[in-house]
């Protein structure tokens, strides 16, 4: 599995004396969030399974802030009352882009939390999300998104933090209907398309949505449509950087699982399969002419 993105979802408040300053985090910084509503022993639970190193920070998520930028994207019963999702998040090397693994974590997946995060600018890190039980994973992605900001000393605008996190759920409930990888591929497309062209009107984002979709041999529902829609002109009008946005995805493509889902991924597939057909073919034909001639002597 992958390490790198995902964790918690929410202010963080520093529970112990900050050991860096802003903007001071270096390669190999680890920075370690924690949900507030820990028991001690699933505290424990936790930091025994994440084993982060005796120089990290460690910050402290609220069930209040996770609430703040997931109302209105979920249920308030899906994020629930308590804060329980953590973190391990690792400083990695210029260029080295983002890694996600997860554990107890069974809607958000690590691509999603790694296509979001690419879109709230975070890179260049390592990031392990788990929880002491089972949990949806929606908590963890604002949590994280604090940690990049303490760690880095760079400000995520606020309508980014809202549209990253509609993205995500976007993401989780379209896999549910179309496939996780598919879903992700999508959005992956889409964010590239606009990033490198952004439609003008409505019309024209509807029509790139049905072509990448058509492109990925994905069918999509009107309701898909209406709420790819929804999001992408909230995409368009936050203050998302585009073009780290498109550096980031294709440093990402192999992780977001988008070759296998591109036109010249599905034809190369594609041409796997036609090839072993016809040597299947052929040899069914060995045997089926076989016992013919053998009848004709």
């Amino acid at each position: 599995m992958k390490r790198l993105i995902s964790s918690i979802m929410v202010v963080l408040i520093l529970f112990t004396s900050p050991l860096w300053t802003l903007a001071d985090a270096a390669e190999g910084d680890v920075i370690v969030t924690l949900g507030e509503n820990l028991t001690e022993q699933q505290k424990q639970q936790v930091l025994n399974e994440m084993n982060p190193p005796d120089e990290a920070m460690f910050i402290t998520v609220s069930n209040a802030e996770e609430h703040q930028y997931l109302e209105g994207v979920v249920p308030k019963a899906q994020i629930g009352t308590r804060a329980i999702s953590s973190s391990m998040i690792t400083i990695g090397a210029k260029g080295s882009g983002l890694s996600v693994e997860t554990n107890n974590i069974n809607w958000v997946t690590e691509e999603m939390y790694t296509n979001a995060l690419i879109t709230a600018g975070v890179k260049d890190a390592d990031i392990y999300i788990t929880a002491p039980f089972e949990v949806s994973g929606t908590a963890a992605l604002t949590g994280l998104m604090k940690a990049y900001e303490v760690s880095t000393g760079q400000k995520i605008p606020e309508e980014v933090k809202k549209v990253v996190n509609e993205e995500m759920v976007t993401t989780a409930e379209l896999g549910e209907s179309i496939g996780n990888d598919e879903a992700v591929a999508l959005l992956a497309r889409l964010k590239e398309e606009i990033a490198e062209n952004a439609p003008k009107t409505e019309d024209e984002l509807r029509t790139l949505i049905e072509q990448v979709a058509k492109e990925l041999g994905i069918t999509l529902t009107e309701q898909d449509i209406e709420r790819l829609l929804a999001l992408l002109e909230n995409m368009k009008n936050a203050n998302i950087n585009w073009d780290q946005v498109n550096e980031q995805l294709s440093k990402a493509k192999e992780q977001l699982s988008t070759f296998l889902q591109s036109e010249e991924g599905k034809t190369f597939l594609q041409n796997i399969i036609d090839i072993l057909k016809e040597i299947w073919n052929a040899i069914l034909s060995l045997f089926a002419t076989e016992p013919q001639q053998q009848q004709g002597t």
